[in-house]
């Protein structure tokens, strides 16, 4: 790849001096790419990027043996040598590329859309993963259980609920997570820390509540390919498509009878049979109750029973509470509620 004869005057100083003033100043890149007609300054730098075509790897790393088309760049891995750095924030980075994306945070820039809900993201990248919600692609699959995802973030979480590693602690309870993420949701419970509120109707979240905001839009960017019902949230489509799979992969392990549920949160409340656990409790008499349909239900027996007697006003009501086979008889009017004497 010859260059022009005419390519600049003879170099009386360094060569970095000279591309960087002289070609800059005047726009010459005279060595241009064949297969994307990127231009650059000297044939070198040429050859480098065409190697990113040929995806060839001509360069090994002495510290760990990876290979690369370019060697420079990598090296800062091992030097630590970050001489980007952001002029907001001071966060210093390795790449050029790592900053001009880093300064999108600062500057709000989100120039790369979804085709399908119209969410806009800083890179490319996090697009192409978001549109996995849309398509359904999980090309990471677990091999324990074959439960697939659509980053591999999530398959690493994941994969620690197989191993039973939970190396994140809560200093206040003792309770251990998989992820410093779910840790910090936990970490709400103790503070009731809400720093998150909605700009419509007020109300605060512990996290940042850009799902409940699709209640007052309406928004609901998830649609079943079987029968067309749409959903706000992805995990909420998840659990519908299961109805028409069939798949139940949540199964107990403590009766052996081999009960499988479609959703964790079903799991959790045919555990309490093992467990005795009665989280629901009577606010009129205190017994305890394991699930809350049987709550209503004794609520329920025990509601007002409305009659008339000869002797009553049309305006006395006569409730009769049946708690435990007693009967408590409350007289209330129109104005107050008030107990026999």
């Amino acid at each position: 790849m010859a260059p022009p004869s005419n390519l600049c005057p003879p170099q009386t100083f360094s060569s970095s001096f000279h591309r960087t003033f002289y070609h800059a100043a005047t726009m010459e890149r005279p060595y241009g790419c064949t297969s994307c007609n990127k231009r650059f300054f000297l044939e070198s730098d040429l050859q480098k990027h065409a190697a990113r075509h040929t995806r060839e790897k001509p360069y090994t790393c002495p510290l760990c043996g990876k290979s690369f088309c370019q060697l420079r760049i990598h090296e800062r891995v091992h030097t630590g040598e970050r001489p980007y750095q952001c002029t907001q924030c001071g966060k210093s980075f390795g790449q050029f590329c790592s900053l001009k994306r880093h300064q999108m945070v600062h500057t709000g820039e989100r120039p790369f859309p979804c085709l399908h809900c119209g969410k806009q993201f800083s890179t490319s990248t996090n697009l192409k993963l978001h549109q996995r919600v849309h398509t359904g692609e999980r090309p990471y699959t677990c091999p324990h259980c074959g439960k697939g995802f659509a980053q591999p973030n999530n398959l690493r979480v994941h994969l620690l609920i197989h191993t039973g590693e939970r190396r994140y602690r809560c200093t206040l309870c003792g309770k251990s997570f998989i992820s410093s993420s779910h840790l910090k949701r936990h970490r709400t419970v103790h503070t009731q820390e809400k720093p998150y509120s909605c700009s419509r109707c007020g109300q605060s979240f512990s996290q940042m509540c850009s799902i409940h905001q699709r209640v007052h839009t309406g928004e609901k960017p998830f649609s079943c390919s079987t029968c067309g019902k749409m959903f706000s949230e992805a995990g909420n489509l998840r659990k519908h498509q299961r109805v028409h799979t069939g798949e139940k992969p949540y199964s107990c392990g403590m009766c052996g009878r081999g009960f499988h549920f479609s959703e964790a949160g079903n799991l959790k409340k045919h555990q309490r049979v093992h467990t005795g656990e009665k989280p629901f409790s009577c606010d009129q008499c205190g017994k305890r109750f394991a699930w809350i349909c049987n709550l209503r239900t004794h609520q329920q027996s025990a509601t007002e029973k409305l009659y008339k007697g000869n002797d009553a006003s049309s305006d006395i009501k006569m409730t009769i509470m049946a708690h435990n086979g007693e009967s408590d008889m409350y007289y209330y009017g129109e104005s107050h509620l008030q107990q026999p004497g």
